[in-house]
């Protein structure tokens, strides 16, 4: 859809009869190849009415539709993300290769001196929801970078509850009710094991989600369906400014409300601001548990630890098995840190780099290369900046037509100590993912089985057929 007004999101139509009489679905299915379905499969999509149930179901407050239909207009693609098993299986390997390096104290000590001295404060929570980011695509797959407070979650439980398919082949891809429900009790399940991890022994009572004027941020209506939850689940739930919080003889307070747990939504990453400084005391002295934590930024986020990770000499003197190794290099794009000494010789590479700060989050700040200009070329030189061998977005088509544009996608892993929560896709135009796309937004990830493929790599038919993929290939 070009945008989320449910009036205005039919499911999507049957495609028309592509060249040659074949439906777009039905040319796909002499191949369950991932990207040929990206490319011509286009008979599965968002049901306009199945969404609208699942956000009223959902509903946190009246006037939530209204509000997330204001606030996130471009928050759901019209289509899904098709990726192979083996992609996926390989994505899921890269995550288990770089959680087992991050727990390597030569790692983290090197790491470590030069984060924050905050950094070096080791909570016993692991810290919640990490995203690591990936771009996959027929010529390879790379991951792009790693965040510690990476949204959207929410977002794709309702998304999973409204998908269609025409066919019964696709069909089996769609993420069963009970999947979906699975994964919003492992939300819960997850903030109480961070509770449990930092020593607290009598059961979890209250959350507050923790936001720069929050009412204010993009996935606001994602903070609201949070509170739900946690409320449904015998929690009590507050959105709160960092400002609003109060410590008072060792506990942290929200008005009259006694706070358990932030689930921190900051990009103060460490805690530096004004604003922040009661949340950095309260964390600093245990007297409520955060997550995910400035420790958890620095280990991962960091986009300087990619220079380590992507680096064979650096895996080598951190004491990485050469197994990790190869998956590691295989799979994470070649990094350095801009410094004046090699500055000349970036530029000059800069078309096939991408150059973000350290720091960075939600893409701002980011650049590729060959699309920068001297101007902001100088202001990266003078420090503070990766630069990242450019790995190729995937391409997802949204219609048949040939004057039609594909959009870009990346996929993100939600990943809880180390273990894969759940993978969506973001769809987007431009030179990095965004919510302003028609068309774009989050979309569902369906997995494609590698039995598509025998064992000397030729296609293998697909059943694709069912109603509204009537035609002779699909049967």
């Amino acid at each position: 859809m070009t945008e989320m007004r449910l009036s205005d999101v039919a499911p999507p139509a049957m495609a028309a009869p592509a060249p040659g009489g074949r439906r777009a679905c039905a040319a796909a299915s002499p191949s369950a190849a991932s990207e040929r379905l990206n490319a011509e499969c286009f008979c599965v999509g968002l049901d306009d009415d199945a969404l609208r149930a699942a956000i009223e179901a959902a509903s946190p407050q009246p006037g939530f539709l209204a509000l997330l239909q204001e606030r996130c207009p471009y928050a759901f693609a019209a289509h899904p993300v098709f990726v192979s098993a083996r992609q996926s299986a390989r994505m899921t390997a890269l995550v288990g290769a770089i959680e087992s390096v991050v727990a390597l104290p030569a790692y983290q000590d090197e790491v470590l001196k030069r984060a924050p001295a905050i950094a070096r404060y080791q909570p016993g929570a692991s810290g919640v929801f990490f995203g690591y980011d990936f771009h996959v695509s027929n010529t390879g797959l790379g991951l792009i970078e790693i965040n510690t407070n990476a949204g959207g979650a929410m977002l794709n439980a309702l998304l999973a509850r409204a998908q269609r398919a025409c066919c019964a082949a696709v069909q089996d891809l769609l993420p069963a009710a009970a999947t979906v429900e699975a994964f919003e009790s492992g939300i819960v399940a997850m903030f109480r094991n961070e509770w449990s991890l930092s020593g607290k022994t009598r059961p979890l009572r209250s959350i507050a989600i923790v936001d720069e004027n929050p009412e204010a941020q993009y996935l606001y209506p994602e903070f609201l369906l949070f509170q739900q939850l946690f409320e449904a689940h015998g929690l009590r739930a507050i959105i709160a400014a960092p400002e609003a919080l109060q410590l008072r003889d060792g506990v942290l307070y929200c008005g009259a409300e006694a706070i358990d747990l932030v689930y921190n939504r900051l990009t103060d990453f460490y805690f530096e601001t004004e604003a922040s400084a009661v949340l950095r005391e309260a964390y600093l002295s245990d007297a409520a548990v955060v997550t995910p934590h400035p420790r958890a930024h620095a280990l991962h986020a960091d986009k300087r630890n990619l220079v380590l990770l992507s680096d064979p000499g650096h895996l080598r003197r951190l004491g990485v098995p050469e197994s990790t190794q190869a998956v590691l290099l295989e799979h994470i794009p070649r990094t350095e840190i801009v410094t004046a000494a090699n500055a000349d010789h970036l530029w000059g590479e800069r078309k096939r780099l991408f150059f973000k700060p350290f720091a960075g989050f939600g893409s701002r700040a980011a650049y590729r290369g060959d699309k920068l200009t001297r101007r902001v070329w100088q202001q990266i030189a003078t420090g503070g900046y990766i630069a990242q061998v450019l790995v190729a977005p995937g391409e997802r088509m949204l219609s048949e037509h040939d004057a039609a544009p594909a959009l870009k996608f990346d996929l993100r892993e939600y990943v809880y100590q180390g273990q894969v929560q759940w993978t969506a896709a973001r769809l987007y135009q431009g030179q990095t993912t965004n919510f302003r796309t028609p068309g774009g937004g989050f979309a569902p990830v369906y997995e494609t089985p590698d039995a598509s493929l025998d064992t000397q790599g030729t296609a293998m038919p697909v059943d694709c057929g069912g109603v509204g993929c009537t035609t002779p290939e699909a049967h």
